[in-house]
């Protein structure tokens, strides 16, 4: 991630955690929505502009840069042995995701087969996987960023073909906030590029309002599986159809 997405990033997180709207933001900095919209998209900002949109979230400049840095902090992936320790304990691998979905440690034992003596001990083996930092009272930092990734042919990505992709392509997709579209098409490098990265920044924007919704409470939010998936491809009764 470049330093001004990281800058992008960190402030609209900040202005969404204050319920500053974009419009609300227009206002106070006398430009019109479509303006201020632009300029989070092209990421453009002079300092001076910088510094009035840190003075309506209430920081200065050095705390936005102190935000990017806490971060730039967090592991962005886990070793093989930290991936292995998670499938190899199911228990394990659900208190990981739903810290890492902003759960508190009493909405994690009441939703799930899990006990009080269970879950302390579940989550100092997170501490001790450097994936959570375990304060007092059973409350926890947690060390991994939203958008970390799986290592390439890893235990969590090896898992997750095994026991998760298929069965969430089970589906007829037809329910409430159930979504599927198939697009195929025959592309120039340049244009592969642009969708690769588009799809690059739909996945930061998804891992960003995850973090921004752990805050709200619980019966609020709803688990959501989101499958982005692109490569070089034909209908194999397409394939079988070309000459040789």
């Amino acid at each position: 991630m470049s330093q001004l997405d990281e800058v992008c990033d960190t402030l609209k997180r900040t202005l969404k955690q204050q319920n500053i709207t974009y419009k609300a933001l227009a206002k106070q900095l006398n430009m019109s929505e479509a303006n201020v919209k632009r300029m989070f998209s092209l990421k453009q900002f002079s300092l001076a502009r910088l510094e009035d949109i840190c003075h309506v979230a209430c920081i200065s400049l050095s705390d936005l840069f102190v935000l990017i840095e806490k971060q730039k902090d967090k592991l962005v992936q886990l070793s093989p042995e930290q991936e292995q320790e998670l499938v190899d304990d199911v228990k394990l691998f659900l208190v990981a995701a739903c810290v890492r979905d902003g759960w508190s440690f009493d909405e994690i034992i009441h939703h799930y087969q899990i006990n009080q003596f269970e879950c302390i001990q579940l989550m100092a083996k997170l501490d001790r996987l450097k994936i959570i930092q375990l304060l007092p009272n059973n409350q926890y930092k947690i060390l991994i960023a939203q958008d970390f990734q799986w290592i390439p042919n890893g235990p969590l990505e090896r898992f997750m073909e095994k026991e998760g992709i298929g069965k969430f392509m089970a589906s007829s997709f037809v329910g409430e906030n159930s979504f599927r579209f198939y697009i195929r098409g025959t592309y120039s490098q340049t244009s592969i590029d642009i969708i690769e990265r588009k799809l690059n920044q739909l996945k930061k924007e998804v891992a960003l309002l995850n973090q921004e919704d752990a805050s709200l409470p619980l019966e609020n939010r709803q688990h959501i599986g989101l499958l982005l998936a692109m490569r070089p491809w034909e209908l194999s009764q397409f394939e079988q159809l070309r000459k040789s």
